[in-house]
């Protein structure tokens, strides 16, 4: 039995009767999940870029048609769905990479943070945690000013950046910390600034890093070092650092991340989608970055395909088998991830962390006969298996049905008709 109050842990009693006011978890029960890379928008896409060929860049044409349409009531109503089904698949906390900030042409809303106002706001409706990691946007690549869908994601400095994220205020469910979208994004003389708002903060801070050949080969010719080496120059990588998705390191990379004990998100479901390539994520925490998991793109939202997909890659990449335990990857989707989004309170079964739990049925033909171990929710579930999921002690998902959003697949048809691609 798990006794809570106040929304945490107070004991965990093995072989207990439950009392008769107690809720009954029939299956496996886990710590929560922790999604640390997320775009909501982007679930607009999932099935309408699959037609035909194209690359990375291609398909962000079309991810840029719907940054162009949303509204901060259609993204309520559109992030509050993905959220909801972001739970359904066990996932109590995510990591909001948010860069659409403004209006069409840059114009600012009345209140600058409408937009991430929104995500926020959905999060505490489809009952889960959020760290929104604000993002500054200032360039479209090395220097070049925002292309006309761009002007949406700019504050034009990183000062005027810092001024409006300093306007958005914690709750209970939701913290904020930085990102920078990419040294493409960011110009090297204002990297410094977005270190310093964290830093004073004691916030998280993310930044896509080398998930592209052409983002390195770009850095280069802009500075004469490695995306992960400029980062490293001005201050930017240490144990609040995640450097998300990292696919195309040298040693010297690897080096630094795991010499600075940062972070690496991995998101292998959107890294295959996207043909970027398969990180080296083994190597990464051989040498001493903790590792995290996302579904950024949201092409699939279930963080055990995530968790399962890193060891399944690396053994296509080697040709040899079991890299990490499945201990060890379920520790990436649950306690790692909470410490990347700065939660680290949350992620553990154990008194006095947050009462965050998610029940994985055992009697599904994916899981039926299994030992009831991480093996189980690593290799054999998916999120379909989810059956329940706690935030704090709230049940907000019981027996498959989200509590406070009923209908997650009409309310995400209904959000996705508005902004469709």
């Amino acid at each position: 039995m798990i006794d809570v109050s106040g929304g945490r842990i107070v004991a965990l009693q093995a072989g207990s009767a439950p009392t008769g006011d107690a809720v009954v978890l029939d299956g496996l029960v886990i710590p929560g999940l922790a999604n640390a890379h997320s775009h909501a928008f982007h679930r607009a896409l999932r099935g309408a870029t699959q037609l035909g060929g194209g690359t990375f860049w291609t398909w962000r044409e079309t991810m840029y048609r719907v940054a162009a349409r949303l509204t901060p009531d259609e993204y309520l109503e559109l992030a509050r769905a993905v959220y909801a089904e972001m739970a359904l698949a066990g996932i109590t906390c995510v990591g909001e990479f948010h860069y659409l900030h403004h209006a069409p042409g840059g114009v600012t809303y009345d209140d600058p943070n409408a937009m991430g106002e929104a995500l926020i706001e959905a999060a505490a409706q489809a009952g889960i945690r959020i760290t929104l990691l604000d993002t500054c946007y200032l360039s479209s690549g090395f220097g070049a000013p925002p292309d006309e869908t761009q002007l949406r994601f700019s504050d034009r400095s990183g000062e005027a950046w810092a001024e409006r994220v300093s306007g958005l205020k914690e709750r209970d469910h939701a913290r904020v910390g930085a990102a920078v979208h990419s040294v493409r994004a960011v110009p090297a003389d204002q990297l410094g600034v977005v270190g310093v708002w964290a830093a004073q903060r004691n916030a998280p801070i993310h930044a896509h890093v080398s998930e592209q050949p052409a983002e390195n080969e770009g850095c280069l010719a802009a500075y004469g070092v490695t995306p992960t080496r400029l980062l490293a120059d001005h201050g930017l990588l240490g144990p609040r650092t995640t450097a998300v998705h990292a696919t195309h390191l040298t040693s010297e990379d690897i080096a630094l991340l795991g010499g600075s004990a940062t972070t690496v998100c991995m998101c292998p479901t959107t890294e295959r989608d996207l043909a970027d390539g398969i990180g080296p994520a083994h190597e990464v925490q051989a040498a001493g970055s903790p590792l995290s998991l996302g579904s950024d793109s949201q092409a699939v939202i279930d963080l055990f395909e995530e968790a399962r997909a890193m060891e399944l890659n690396e053994r296509l990449r080697t040709r040899r088998r079991g890299h990490w335990t499945a201990d060890a990857l379920l520790r990436a989707a649950t306690a790692d991830g909470h410490v990347s989004l700065g939660w680290p309170e949350a992620g553990r079964l154990e008194a006095g962390a947050l009462a965050d739990l998610v029940t994985i049925s055992l009697d599904s033909v994916r899981t039926a006969g299994l030992l009831h171990g991480a093996e189980t929710a690593v290799f054999a579930a998916t999120s379909a298996d989810v059956s329940d999921v706690v935030t704090g002690g709230r049940v907000i998902v019981r027996r498959g049905v989200h509590q406070l959003v009923p209908d997650v697949a009409g309310a995400l048809r209904q959000a996705l008709a508005r902004v469709a691609a």
